[in-house]
């Protein structure tokens, strides 16, 4: 009797022994890591200054994804080379999960067609969780401004005198309706380029620029508090968000159509059980209903789009750009 019992005792410490061991074998393969993915606080990173359209953006998912995912998520912002120090960063980020950040077409697109930039990055590098916003253009100017009050005087003036134009990048958005513009409208606007949404703005508020080239996400707080005046956006339809403004057709001009998306990515080599983890939590805090309304008060529209319908978007972004190579003299 005595051996049977002790015989028995063997076979469990053996069972045992296997046991321990497969799950330090799914310890090593990485799969019960994903089981406690996310336990550390996670980065997104933003390429543009803090205070610029998609910093706010950011910081208005953050709680909301830092509630989906039950971690810290910390906005780390890359400005510099329009875009592409933070694009670049993310890129070759550790494919671990712990960095994730914002992508902003069609200034990316653009930087991935232009010629006269080196890129050793392109779209294959990333692996897109989804669309958050989508923000059409805005065409401004200062509330005190006496050369013009609307969209119709601005463009005569702009067709006997030049008139600047702030811009964040070479056929980044902003850049592109100063092109566009000129093109159908034949007017004399001159693009002065910034690093950022928030110096452009500034120097625009400082009269350093006549007329400032934004999105209505960036202009429309300002807008309503009378700060500055929007007198177009580049849409097919008026912006729910300033239903007093027209677009740039319904001024009496060739229609003029912009927009900018900012989406989130992981950089490419990520594990899918981590993908997936993060697909799903942007899903959630992006149609949440309260993070929806508090997007309406700062005037930028939701637009979620899941992770491959997002890459294809920034795919036809690239198309469209390359569709502009004569306008950009490229």
């Amino acid at each position: 009797m005595k051996k049977i019992i002790y015989l028995s005792f063997i076979m469990l410490l053996f069972v045992g022994g296997l046991a321990a061991c497969s799950s330090n074998e799914k310890s090593a393969s990485g799969s019960s890591a994903s089981d406690s993915y996310p336990s550390e606080a996670i980065s997104v990173i933003v390429a543009y200054d803090a205070g610029g359209g998609t910093d706010t953006t950011a910081r208005a998912l953050q709680p909301y994804l830092e509630e989906e995912l039950g971690v810290p998520v910390n906005i780390i912002n890359k400005p510099g080379g329009s875009g592409w120090v933070g694009w670049n960063t993310l890129a070759n980020a550790k494919p671990d999960g712990q960095t994730i950040g914002y992508l902003n077409s069609p200034n990316i697109a653009s930087g991935l067609v232009n010629p006269t930039m080196e890129r050793k990055v392109n779209l294959d590098d990333f692996e897109a969780l989804g669309n958050h916003v989508t923000d059409p253009g805005a065409i401004v100017i200062r509330v005190d401004e006496e050369r013009f009050t609307n969209m119709k005087e601005l463009v005569e003036y702009a067709k006997e005198h030049e008139v600047t134009t702030t811009a964040t990048g070479v056929a980044g958005d902003d850049h592109l309706v100063t092109l566009k513009l000129n093109q159908k409208l034949d007017t004399n606007f001159r693009a002065i380029q910034f690093e950022g949404t928030a110096k452009s703005r500034s120097a625009f508020l400082g009269g350093h620029v006549d007329v400032l080239i934004t999105s209505v996400g960036e202009a429309y707080t300002m807008h309503q508090n009378e700060k500055l005046k929007v007198v177009a956006v580049t849409a097919k339809e008026r912006s729910s968000f300033l239903e007093d403004v027209p677009t740039v057709k319904e001024a009496g001009f060739e229609e003029v159509i912009s927009q900018s998306t900012r989406g989130l990515a992981a950089p490419k080599g990520i594990p899918q059980e981590k993908l997936d983890i993060l697909k799903e939590a942007l899903k959630k805090a992006a149609n949440n209903a309260e993070h929806v309304e508090k997007m309406k008060e700062i005037g930028t529209q939701v637009d979620y789009v899941d992770g491959a319908g997002y890459m294809e978007m920034l795919k036809q972004d690239k198309k469209d750009v390359e569709g502009l190579r004569d306008l950009l003299d490229w």
